[in-house]
């Protein structure tokens, strides 16, 4: 089992996590919101987090909340993330679901789409990501030069992603709004094949047309449909989960059925390192590539 941790964002910080909450260095700006997974204590002082903090997200009720924002922060701004040949911008912004448009640990998935990307036999190969939220893995494989299909269920998000495609100075993106696993169903009737798959789908959401998604009971299914539409000869896979009591042996298992003849199966946790020493758990991941 692997602990992975982002090593190359510069722009990013975890600063310290405790107390159910996070304090974060996004580039220039500082912020401060809820985060389940921190029970412990934190390291720095609450008149610490308050001095050093440029927006504190405050909680209204059981989903949304309020940003409080010190004068010279703005409503949106930009990061970038570099290593080696990928070179990507991201827009973020306060919204009222706490969320700013990026989550930082995946970039240790965005190396691996990459690398991977880079590594397949197939000219100009296909890649697809569902539940694709703003687009850090897409804008990856598009780096490396994918063909790349984005899919998900909200428009707001999705132009969002059209965004940082534009930052990033890429294009031909496709973009999908639609429920993720009604177009993994269209393709499996359509015979598509794709060399990448990434999927990072969320604890419950809602497709374009009211459909439910609950993870537990449906990532079966949907596993069952990327392995028809996989290349069985060239390809690499991604499954990430942010859920909490959901166990890395668990995507380990889903995978192993799935997908008996993977080659370089790898499992484990994402997570964030924090300047004050905490190690704060963001997530479990399965990933192969042939």
């Amino acid at each position: 089992m692997l602990l992975l941790t982002p090593q190359h964002f510069t722009n990013y910080e975890l600063l310290d996590c405790g107390n159910f909450e996070k304090l974060e260095r996004f580039g220039d700006y500082i912020t401060s919101r809820p985060e389940p997974q921190a029970v412990w204590q934190k390291k720095w002082s609450d008149a610490e987090w308050k001095s050093q903090a440029h927006a504190i997200f405050e909680q209204r009720g059981s989903h949304k909340g309020e940003w409080l924002t010190k004068k010279d922060m703005p409503d949106n701004w930009k990061i970038n993330y570099h290593h080696e040949g990928l070179d990507i911008t991201l827009k973020l912004a306060l919204t009222q679901f706490k969320h700013i448009g990026i989550f930082p640990e995946q970039a240790a998935n965005w190396d691996y789409i990459y690398e991977s990307v880079k590594g397949l036999k197939t000219s100009n190969p296909k890649v697809l990501n569902l539940f694709a939220y703003t687009g850090g893995a897409t804008l990856a494989a598009k780096a490396a030069g994918a063909d790349v299909v984005h899919v998900d269920s909200i428009k707001q998000v999705v132009n969002w992603a059209n965004e940082n495609m534009v930052l990033s100075k890429l294009h031909d993106v496709r973009w999908t709004i639609e429920d993720a696993g009604k177009y993994v169903q269209r393709e499996v009737r359509r015979l598509k094949k794709y060399q990448g798959i990434m999927l990072d789908p969320p604890a419950y959401g809602l497709g374009t047309k009211g459909e439910r998604w609950k993870l537990e009971d449906m990532i079966d299914e949907m596993l069952a449909d990327c392995k028809k539409i996989l290349d069985p000869e060239d390809h690499f896979f991604i499954l990430n989960t942010y859920s909490l009591g959901f166990s890395s042996l668990i995507i380990e298992n889903l995978l192993n059925h799935h997908f008996p003849k993977a080659n370089n199966l790898k499992y484990g946790e994402l997570y964030l390192h924090a300047t004050t020493g905490s190690k704060l758990p963001l997530g479990v991941f399965g990933r192969f590539r042939s």
